[in-house]
């Protein structure tokens, strides 16, 4: 018998591990917008001020153009 506690763990990670990759996929194509590197997300790791940071750079009006990422996803 499953105990209830072990079950909705289970799903818990399953649907962690569905949405990590995604997500992952979104914030490094926001910040290719920008002209940064994906591997600015790891400033989400310094407490506090990189959320904020990261926050304000996801916010940022993307590059006009085309940057060293490809072309502006908007087309203007």
């Amino acid at each position: 018998m499953i105990r209830s506690g072990l079950c909705c763990g289970l799903f818990y990670i399953l649907y962690m591990l569905a949405v990590l990759l995604p997500g992952l996929a979104v914030g490094v194509r926001r910040l290719h917008d920008i002209g940064k590197s994906g591997w600015f997300l790891l400033i989400a790791f310094i407490p506090i001020i990189g959320a904020i940071w990261l926050l304000v750079l996801y916010a940022t009006e993307g590059t006009a153009g085309e940057n060293q990422y490809g072309p502006n996803p908007k087309g203007a």
